[in-house]
């Protein structure tokens, strides 16, 4: 029998269905169902009700939810009792706009797995707000987002200025545009712009920067990496910060190249955000600093 399986069962009861219960747990229902029909035949009894329109707690189970709150009730106060140093997550999961991948998360990542050589990292790429509500909601601990200079940070949340950029066009080299020392609107608006869909900071900077104007033709996409992929490919530019662009590998390859945009002085700002909450996982916490430390030996700036 594994914590695990207990806290499972747990959150089955309190959100009423199995579907809801491996949503907020991230798992897939088939692998949420066989944990638990795992501790069904270790202890003998049904846990769970199972119908066409879902499965829900049985009276059996919900006869021992008592007995298992009373167990994790218990694991709670053996953890606390061991020390701060030993409370440290199994998982700690990021979402991420996929911005200064390069330089920022991979070596964040790299740098917290040495230390913590047991604690899985999940990263996840994800609009800006879906990362948002997922850390209001605890499905997130961390989130790298994109924020426009005197952007607000939502209420429940609290957030730290990693890096300071400025948008910048990525092309390629052989494209036209790359003899320029920077583009104008004018240029975006003669050539096929690949933009972030809508819940992306860098749409709303994109639709600002051009004024309502449509480009000749448009793509939409999600995340930084997957528009580098589509400018290599040849299918247009996109807009990105210069932090997510500055010695990506398809730069250092000389598939990518980026100009500035004339005229324009934003500053595109790169938060860590979290949950305002007490206490925060160890794990957590460290993962926090080794990303601010990263930041700060980068300069705040690329």
């Amino acid at each position: 029998m594994r914590t695990e399986q207990l806290e499972y069962i747990a959150a089955v009861t309190r959100l009423g269905s199995l579907r809801r219960a491996a949503e907020e747990l991230r798992l897939s229902q088939p692998a949420l169902s066989e944990t638990v029909r795992n501790l069904e035949r270790e202890l003998g009894v049904d846990l769970l009700e199972r119908k066409r329109s879902g499965a829900t707690m049985s009276s059996e189970g919900r006869e021992l939810l008592p007995h298992i709150i009373n167990v994790l009730d218990a694991v709670d106060r053996l953890r606390a009792a061991a020390g701060e140093q030993h409370r440290i997550s199994r998982m700690v999961r990021v979402g991420t706009v996929n911005a200064a991948t390069v330089p920022l998360l991979i070596p964040a990542v790299r740098e917290f797995r040495g230390t913590h050589p047991v604690t899985q990292v999940e990263v996840v790429g994800a609009q800006q707000t879906d990362i948002q509500r997922a850390l209001d909601e605890g499905g997130f601990d961390l989130g790298l987002v994109n924020h426009l200079e005197g952007d607000d940070v939502p209420a429940g949340l609290e957030g730290t200025e990693l890096l300071r950029g400025r948008p910048v066009v990525c092309l390629r080299p052989d494209s036209p545009l790359a003899a320029r020392d920077a583009l104008s609107v004018a240029d975006l608006l003669e050539v096929p712009l690949i933009a972030m869909r809508s819940g992306y900071v860098m749409h709303r900077y994109v639709h600002r920067l051009l004024e309502g104007r449509s480009p000749s033709f448009s793509y939409s996409t999600d995340g930084a990496e997957m528009g580098k992929l589509m400018v290599a490919e040849g299918l247009g530019v996109t807009v990105l910060p210069d932090f997510s662009v500055i010695d990506d590998p398809l730069v250092r390859g000389g598939v990518l190249t980026h100009r500035p945009i004339a005229g324009d002085a934003t500053r595109v700002l790169l938060m860590l955000q979290r949950r305002r909450a007490d206490p925060v996982p160890r794990a957590v916490l460290d993962l926090h600093e080794v990303f601010v430390a990263r930041a700060r030996a980068l300069g705040g700036t690329l």
